[in-house]
């Protein structure tokens, strides 16, 4: 992990302070209500009293005595003897409970109804609830029997009792119902006692169960609020973006279930309070019913405030999240836009701020223009995410800093890039300037030259000739290059940014040939202005002795030019004088200059730009260039579109099928990537300046460059995939994100034309490279291999069209070689006897010829539109190895031969297409037959040495090979 994700991760572990404070909020609400619920939720449930309070044994009217003491009643209930002790301390407890959470230290009264009854059940009855009750009793009033004889034994039992009780409860015993309304109101008894107050059993037992369901579901939906906002509080923040995208699809399920659930608990109150509202909120007599309204109320309340701090939350939370992925995409995207702006900064690095020569500078012009056009591209999208981040920024993202840190990080490389282009654009465009220069003032000096050579040395013989040779060489002289005029010292100081010790040089020879052939027209002129300025008469003309061969148009100081230096000499008869033979009186004029040693350098840089070790350099930069961009392509390919088949994104545009398919598309590209970019492009590059070690590194890796065989015999399946799904929308987005001009059909070829790419590389460097030299015999076996591979390549790619074959045909052993032939067939044995018949009509068949077998198959090719253009081949015979002869040649036609089987039972007469086919075919199989009677013969001698009551009987097949071996040699001498 870089310094760049470390500042990201560190920035993600400090959670922004309002996130913080709403998680608070969170918490404290989620407190209170809990405190809420223990204030009014009671300890004991309704199932819990195993359904005593159903029976009725003892419930709440609702009623209020003296000193706002609650009523419970206790009915007649035949069966209340057999209560267990346990049970009915829960009913009591239950009971006592409800009004005790509403109002602590509450009083209570018992009204004991047992006026159908006995002594014995009342005595019993009182010493239970004295033994069970569990609340502050203020009174307990009994109703005695109403028969006379049970009234009477009461009274006496009381009587005699009575400081018993009393001394455990305060016990009042009424004879009537009459006696009870001095002790509560009217309004607070129910109509069995003679009271007004509305009462329902059932009703009620509905309405506490659906309060004491309520409470729980509050109480439930405020720990999973709590316990998901704890979750959400404590994540992780993963350093993957679709790990985020998986995060925040699972929190946002989350609290969808939660909001649903918490919108039905909330129906639910709303409900309960409707219900308890029907059953008289307003009215008086009826104040529990008005706490409990209340209490329902005050919990829908704060569930309300509870589920508004987690909204709150749970958007800051949710807002962070999208945000931190925000940050990983743009991170991602400054991070590949850093590299790639790294990389052009790296090739301008590279490249020269001048060049030794014009087309070679001229090409790093070419160069840079692409550099820029590349680099300009690059700035574009640079400025694209720099926007892109003050959107962020703007949008108040909590890590703005680094946002805005990145943004002035890509702009400073922007701007490093362009003043670093734009200067090497200077200096390239000032030396291109200078050296134009030099090469306008060379070749102004080879066209004086010229000049000189083509004047004509009749024309001198007047006036007017010799005047108009004056006038051409002063007009040439005016047309002289201002270059010439400066002087090496001066332009040293003008171009002195630029000056390399090669640019120095041609600067020095440029000169060093101006003031040669400034002096050359200067002798010229000087001879034409003194014939000029006489009177001269007509002379004999001695034809001119021209020691330099005859004058064409090709550059007088370039190298090709056929002689060592530059030589014109020609006689002038003076008037006045008198000739002699022995002593001529004739004047020689000689203009001659030796550029020997300037034609010697310039050859020996042509030498230099034409030896074979310098074309094997270029070779291999081709070589290595063109493996980097084939890297680039596979990976662009392996991103671009098999990458991009897992963005949810482009879910939508990408059918299913495909997904699933995408193997079959693009075969073991990520393999052939892998060993490109990680192994063999490491290798080439290490062969840059020795190219005689190239040979050694494809040999080295042969055996890797068989997952080419894997990938074209996978090429008919991912074409007709191809084909079906060309036109998908998702293929189009890719290639327009990717910027290629051609589609994915093209680059999935790319790996067939770079397999056959490299054999014709290898040439070229065997080309260059004499029989002796290092590196040689692995060049050409290296060449051998690759062209063993690509016919390989080819002879699986037509053994996966096989049809019909029952068995593997990997049991046949390594296809050998393949290719069509015609064939006639015919029988010794059989109903068919067609041998004459078979010899005029031939079959067309594509042989197999495996380590095991012979194969002849039909080929079939469809046609028409739409139609698969791979053919296919129909398995029709299979011929053993083992039981197979052949005959070299056949009467009458040179590109024939046969192959004969169990005897010459079946023979068939095969007609190759050339005759070397038939050469390559015969010695291949020459070489299995021979292979198998050398195997044969090793059994034989091991059979020899083994025991003779151990030995064993040769098997069928050398049976059948032995004999046919012996007939081939009987027949045809030279067959083996």
């Amino acid at each position: 992990m870089g310094p760049v994700s470390l500042q990201v991760e560190t920035e993600q572990e400090q959670k922004p302070e309002r996130e913080m404070d709403c998680y608070h909020s969170l918490l404290q609400a989620g407190s209170q209500l809990e405190n809420t619920l223990q204030q009014v939720s009671v300890s004991m449930s309704m199932k819990e009293v195993d359904g005593y309070i159903e029976k009725q044994v003892a419930y709440l009217s609702g009623g209020r005595g003296e000193d706002s003491s609650v009523i419970v009643t206790l009915p007649e209930y035949s069966a209340f003897s057999d209560i267990p002790e346990e049970s009915l301390a829960k009913v009591l407890t239950y009971l006592t409970l409800i009004p005790r959470a509403r109002q602590p230290g509450v009083k209570f009264i018992i009204i004991l109804d047992r006026r159908l009854d006995t002594w014995t059940s009342i005595k019993t009855a009182l010493a239970r609830i004295a033994a069970s009750f569990p609340g502050n009793l203020h009174l307990v009033l009994v109703l005695r029997p109403t028969s006379f004889f049970q009234r009477t034994v009461t009274d006496l039992g009381f009587r005699f009792s009575q400081e018993d009780f009393m001394l455990k409860m305060p016990v009042v015993m009424l004879s009537s119902v009459t006696d009870l309304l001095r002790y509560v109101d009217e309004n607070q008894l129910t109509s069995e006692f003679g009271g007004t107050l509305d009462y329902c059993h059932s009703d009620w037992i509905v309405l506490r169960t659906a309060i004491e369901s309520f409470a729980v579901t509050v109480k439930d939906i405020a720990q999973m609020l709590q316990a998901f906002g704890t979750e959400l509080a404590e994540t992780k923040l993963p350093a993957e973006g679709t790990a985020i995208m998986r995060l925040l699809s699972t929190h946002t399920d989350k609290y969808r279930k939660l909001k649903e659930a918490i919108r039905s608990v909330s129906k639910e109150g709303r409900h309960l309070l409707a219900s308890l509202e029907a059953s008289g909120r307003e009215e008086d007599s009826l104040w529990d019913v008005r706490l409990d309204w209340e209490t329902v109320q005050r919990l829908l309340a704060q569930l309300r405030g509870m589920e508004s701090a987690f909204d709150g939350f749970f958007e800051k939370h949710h807002l962070k999240l999208q945000q931190y992925l925000q940050l990983l995409r743009y991170e991602h995207r400054f991070q590949e836009m850093e590299l790639s702006l790294e990389h052009l900064a790296s090739q301008e690095r590279e490249m020269s701020s001048s060049g030794e020569k014009l087309t070679q500078t001229e090409q790093t012009l070419r160069d840079l223009d692409i550099l820029e056009a590349h680099a300009q591209e690059e700035m574009v999208s640079a400025q694209i995410i720099i926007l892109h981040g003050h959107q962020l920024a703007a949008s108040h993202h909590y890590a703005m800093a680094l946002i805005l840190q990145r943004g002035n990080e890509l702009r400073h490389r922007c701007d490093t890039l362009s003043n670093a282009l734009r200067v090497k654009r200077a200096h390239l465009s000032r030396a291109h300037r200078l050296l134009l220069r030099l090469g306008q003032a060379q070749s102004w000096c080879d066209d004086g030259a010229y000049l000189l050579a083509q004047q004509l040395v009749d024309k001198f013989q007047s006036k007017e000739g010799a005047q108009a040779a004056l006038k051409d060489m002063d007009r040439f002289l005016e047309g002289a290059p201002s270059l010439l005029s400066s002087g090496p010292d001066l332009l040293a100081v003008e171009f002195e940014s630029v000056l390399t010790p090669e640019i120095q040089v041609q600067i020095g020879e440029t000169f060093e040939k101006h003031t040669v052939v400034q002096e050359m027209i200067h002798n010229r002129q000087v001879c034409l202005r003194k014939l000029a300025d006489k009177h001269v008469r007509p002379i004999q003309l001695v034809a001119p002795r021209a020691e330099s061969p005859p004058r064409s148009k090709s550059p007088l100081f370039s190298p090709k030019h056929g002689v060592d230096g530059l030589k014109f000499s020609f006689d002038l008869s003076l008037p006045g004088k008198r000739t002699s033979r022995k002593s001529p009186a004739s004047r020689k004029i000689e203009v001659m200059h030796d550029y020997q040693e300037n034609r010697s350098s310039l050859l020996s840089s042509l030498e230099g730009e034409d030896s074979p070790d310098l074309l094997k350099r270029h070779v291999m930069r081709e070589l290595i260039e063109t493996e980097r961009v084939y890297v680039e392509e596979l990976l662009s390919v392996l991103l671009g579109y098999r990458g991009e088949m897992e963005n949810p994104a482009l879910a939508g545009l990408l059918p299913p099928i495909l997904r699933s398919k995408r193997n079959v598309l693009f075969g073991n590209m990520p393999e052939i990537y892998n060993f490109h970019s990680r192994v063999f492009l490491h290798d080439l590059e290490g062969c840059l300046e020795t190219p005689e070690g190239v040979g050694a590194c494809f040999l080295e890796r042969k055996e890797n460059f068989k997952v080419y065989e894997c990938y074209c015999q996978n090429k008919p399946r991912s074409e007709s995939l191809w084909r079906q799904y060309s036109d998908c929308a998702f293929f189009q987005e890719c290639q327009k994100k990717l910027e290629h001009k051609l589609g994915l059909d093209s680059y999935l070829l790319k790996p067939v034309q770079r397999l056959t790419k490299y054999q014709l590389l290898l040439k070229e460097l065997l080309k260059y490279s004499a029989g002796g030299c290092e590196g040689t015999s692995e060049l050409q076996a290296a060449l051998a291999a690759m062209l063993h591979l690509l016919k390989s390549v080819n002879d699986s790619m037509h053994q996966i069209a096989i049809t019909g074959y029952q068995g593997e045909l990997c049991d046949l052993g390594r296809v050998l070689m393949q290719g069509s032939f015609s064939v006639w067939i015919s029988h010794k044995k059989g109903p068919t006897r067609m041998k004459e018949l078979a010899r005029f009509k031939p079959t067309q068949r594509h042989l197999f010829l495996y380590e095991r077998a012979l194969l002849f198959c039909k080929c079939r090719e469809e046609h028409g539109e739409g139609a698969d253009k791979t053919p296919s081949y129909s398995f029709k015979h299979c011929l053993k190895m083992s039981a197979v002869g052949i005959t070299e040649n056949v009467k009458g036609d040179v590109k024939k031969f046969e192959i004969w089987y169990s005897g010459r039972e079946e023979v068939y007469a095969v007609q190759a297409p050339t005759v070397e086919v038939k050469t390559a075919w015969l010695g291949e199989l020459r070489r299995i037959l021979t292979n198998q009677q050398k195997l044969l013969k090793d059994e034989r001698c091991v059979d020899i040495q083994m025991p003779d009551h151990i030995r064993r009987s040769p098997p069928m097949s050398e049976r059948r090979l032995h004999s046919a071996h012996t007939f081939t040699r009987r027949t045809f001498p030279h067959v083996f």
